[in-house]
């Protein structure tokens, strides 16, 4: 009987374990950027648009990519090419930007400047209800 027991408990235990883990290695850790990081310019890339209609266009449920700027850093630039029309909500310690992509800066999202220190959450959205490729980068150095 205990052999039995054992071989009903320790699958179930097994399943949980592994389910519990999924969720947790779905959660990136915070990209740490710091003054004078490398590889520069940091680049990630996913799909842009989603599910969730604000003012910044479809952005997704969840961040893109999530940053951690331990220090303030004096000139951060960051930028999102796509086919599409490529939106950026940033949730930081300054409140929530949005960036639309324009003529002036070739079709790209970006913003550049001061970082205080602290966590910031970027969404990469879209305008259109289109989902495109997109390459999200982050660098210290001014654009050409």
């Amino acid at each position: 009987m205990k052999i039995l027991r054992i071989f009903t408990v320790v699958p179930a235990a097994l399943a949980m374990s592994l389910a519990l883990n999924d969720v947790n290695l779905a959660k990136d850790a915070p990209k740490i950027v710091n003054r004078n990081f490398s590889p520069d310019p940091l680049v990630f890339n996913g799909s842009s648009g989603g599910s969730v209609k604000s003012n910044c266009g479809n952005i997704p449920a969840t961040p893109s990519q999530v940053i951690q700027v331990p220090e303030s850093l004096p000139y951060l630039r960051v930028t999102v090419e796509s086919k599409g029309q490529p939106t950026l909500l940033i949730d930081g310690p300054g409140g929530k930007f949005c960036v639309l992509a324009d003529s002036y800066s070739g079709g790209k999202a970006e913003l550049a400047g001061y970082w205080p220190a602290g966590e910031y959450s970027l969404y990469v959205g879209d305008s259109s209800q289109g989902k495109f490729n997109y390459t999200l980068s982050i660098s210290q150095k001014p654009s050409k």
